[in-house]
C-alpha cells in the first residue's frame, strides 16, 4: 500500500511537470526517475503497436533515440520529412506518449533527412527547423542559438540524479570511409578510418560534452544514436572513426565522469555490449531498434556483445533500484515481455581511486 502511495505521488507529480515544457519542467521537480524507456526506428508508414506496450510500462521518461520518423528529402521544401512528422502526429500512441510522459529526443539519419548523412548534408538547417517545430522545443532553448541539436538534462534531486545526454551524431560528422568490399560481412558499407582530421561530434560539441560530464550525477545515459562499442560489423558506429571513440573513452576518464552508460539504437535490432576501455570502469551499452522497422534476419558477430542478438519489434527500459544501488537494463517486445536483460551495480559504475 505505502509503495502504491509513493507511486501514485510520483506520478502525479511527473504529469504536472508534463504540463509545462516535458524534460525541464520534470528536472525542476526534483523527482527521482526510476522507470526510464527509450527506443529508436519508428516508420511512420506502418504499423505501430508497439506504442501500447510502452505506455503498459508506465514510464516517467522516455528517450527517443533516432529515426523518429523516416523523412529522407532531397529539395529544399524538405516536403517529405513535413509529410513524415505530419503522419507521425496521427499515430495514436505515439501522440499519447508525447503528450504524458516527460521526454528527450535526438535525431538520426532518417530524421536528419539523408541516410548515413553527415556534416555535408545541404539541407540540414530546414532538417533542424523541422525538428524543433515537431518536438516543440521552447523558443529560449539552447538548440535554437548553436548548430546541431545536441542538448542534455539532468533530472532528480542531489544522490539521485540521472544525466541524459543526447549527442548528435549528424550535424558535424566527417564523411566515412567506403568500404572495399560492399556486403561483405564485417565490410557491409564502410571502414576503419585513422584519419586524424575526420571528427565525429565537432570541436564546439566535444567542449561542450566535457563540460556536462564534469558536472554531478550518479547515473548518466549518453545517447547516440549510432552503436559506441559494437563490434564486428560494417554499418555506421564510432570504430568507423577509431580515434574518435578512444576520444570518447578519454574524455570519459580524463574529466572523472562516473556512472556512464551508453544507448543507442539505427541498427533494427536490440543487443547489450560492454567494453572496459584502459583506465576505465566497464562500460555497458543498450542497443534498442526498431519501434517498428527490424532487420528480422539480422546475424553478425559480437566479440563484445552479451547475448543474442533481438530481431524483432522492441523498445530499451532503464530500471534503477536507488536503495539497491543498481540498474536494470531490458530489451521488451510488443507485449512488453523482457526479452533481454543486463543488471549493473552503481559500484561496477565507477573510476578507481
Amino acid at each position: 500500500m505505502v509503495f502504491t502511495m509513493f507511486r501514485r505521488r510520483t506520478i502525479a507529480r511527473l504529469m504536472a511537470a508534463v504540463s509545462l515544457t516535458p524534460a525541464s519542467a520534470l528536472a525542476q521537480q526534483g523527482v527521482p526517475l526510476s522507470r526510464i524507456a527509450f527506443g529508436s526506428c519508428a516508420d511512420q508508414a506502418h504499423p505501430q503497436p508497439i506504442w501500447d506496450a510502452i505506455l503498459a510500462y508506465r514510464p516517467e521518461f522516455f528517450i527517443f533515440a533516432g529515426d523518429n520518423v523516416y523523412g529522407d528529402f532531397k529539395t529544399a521544401d524538405a516536403g517529405k520529412l513535413r509529410h513524415a512528422y505530419e503522419a507521425a502526429a496521427e499515430i495514436a500512441g505515439y501522440t499519447k506518449l508525447r503528450e504524458t510522459v516527460p521526454h528527450l529526443a535526438i535525431w538520426d539519419d532518417h530524421d536528419y533527412g539523408q541516410n548515413d548523412g553527415g556534416a555535408e548534408f545541404p539541407h540540414k538547417a530546414v532538417a533542424k527547423e523541422e525538428f524543433l517545430k515537431f518536438w516543440k522545443v521552447p523558443a529560449d532553448d539552447v538548440r535554437r542559438t548553436r548548430d546541431g541539436i545536441y542538448t542534455s538534462q539532468i533530472v532528480g534531486p542531489p544522490g539521485r540524479s540521472v544525466q541524459i545526454i543526447l549527442l548528435d551524431l549528424r550535424w558535424f560528422r566527417s564523411p566515412l570511409k567506403p568500404t572495399d568490399q560492399r556486403g561483405a560481412p564485417g565490410k557491409q558499407r564502410y571502414l576503419p578510418d585513422p584519419d586524424p582530421a575526420k571528427t565525429m561530434l565537432g570541436a564546439a560539441q566535444w567542449a561542450w560534452l566535457a563540460g556536462e560530464l564534469r558536472k554531478p550525477a550518479e547515473l548518466r545515459l549518453v545517447v547516440s544514436s549510432t552503436q559506441v562499442l559494437a563490434e564486428g560489423h560494417g554499418w555506421e558506429r564510432w570504430g568507423n572513426l577509431p580515434l574518435e571513440r578512444q576520444k570518447l573513452f578519454d574524455t570519459i576518464r580524463d574529466t572523472g565522469a562516473n556512472g556512464v552508460v551508453f544507448l543507442s539504437g539505427d541498427r533494427h535490432i536490440g543487443a547489450f555490449y560492454q567494453e572496459t576501455p584502459s583506465g576505465l570502469y566497464p562500460l555497458s551499452e543498450a542497443t534498442s531498434s526498431g519501434l517498428n522497422k527490424v532487420y528480422a534476419a539480422a546475424k553478425e558477430p559480437g566479440p563484445n556483445r552479451i547475448g543474442d542478438l533481438l530481431a524483432e519489434a522492441n523498445f530499451g527500459t532503464i530500471d534503477i533500484g536507488w536503495p539497491e544501488r543498481k540498474l536494470t537494463l531490458a530489451l521488451r517486445d510488443v507485449r512488453s515481455e523482457v526479452r533481454r536483460s543486463l543488471e549493473l551495480r552503481f559500484d561496477q559504475l565507477h573510476l578507481a581511486k
